[in-house]
């Protein structure tokens, strides 16, 4: 039998890296008390402008901050700066995805002892980002009515590798048809019991119950802390 080739060598070198990172990051954001908060989708979900809003409703009774990569510009990280909350973009060049060490180098500098929540905005893709650890306590996989009912069975991974996903622009549903019921068995036949969401950025709808699902996952938190 042949060796394996070289590049699958390499690509489990760097995911071990990238793993013993991830732990390190994870273990320091329990330590402090922070929820950390990633979220993938593919591009166009609506991804920075559900982030943009999700800052500005947390941001009067929490510490809130957030990391944004893209692989040029810093477009979003502008956007989501108007929530009022502290943004770093990560510029990615040609990687189509955030990597645990791009996580540890962006904090530098940062009182992250300050922050309750800390939100992970990936680069928009459905396949890279699915390997990759960033030392998150929650991940959500968002998809918006318009990419079709399929999106979880052509991307399998992505759900499987996510705690919730989330159906953005729930405002479009009517007008592009969508089937609701069809996405939701689709999302349980890959990831059988995974919690959905929906909600609509523009509207508000569904903002309320996002924003209290994570209130509450910050509240047992704090229960769940040692006492020093």
């Amino acid at each position: 039998m042949s060796p394996e080739p070289r590049m699958v060598e390499i690509r489990k070198n760097v995911l071990k890296q990238n793993d013993v990172i991830a732990r390190a990051l994870r273990e320091r954001f329990r330590a402090e008390e922070i929820l950390a908060v990633s979220l993938v989708s593919s591009p166009g979900s609506g991804k920075t402008t559900f982030l943009e809003k999700t800052l500005t409703m947390l941001r009067p009774h929490y510490g809130v901050a957030s990391l944004v990569g893209d692989l040029a510009t810093e477009n979003d990280a502008r956007r989501l700066a108007r929530s009022g909350a502290p943004v770093k973009q990560i510029t990615t060049g040609t990687l189509c995805h955030l990597e645990a060490g791009m996580i540890q180098k962006a904090l530098e500098g940062w009182e992250v002892g300050k922050l309750d929540f800390l939100f992970v905005e990936n680069v928009g893709n459905l396949v890279c980002p699915s390997s990759y650890d960033l030392g998150e306590d929650l991940r959500l996989v968002l998809l918006s009515v318009t990419e079709g009912e399929d999106k979880p069975l052509k991307y399998p991974t992505i759900f499987n590798s996510a705690d919730v996903a989330v159906i953005t622009k729930m405002d479009l549903a009517a007008a592009v048809d969508f089937n609701e019921q069809a996405l939701k068995q689709n999302i349980q036949a890959v990831r059988p019991g995974m919690k959905v969401l929906k909600l609509s950025a523009k509207t508000g709808e569904g903002m309320q119950e996002f924003s209290d699902y994570l209130r509450k996952l910050q509240r047992l938190r704090l229960q769940a802390a040692p006492a020093f």
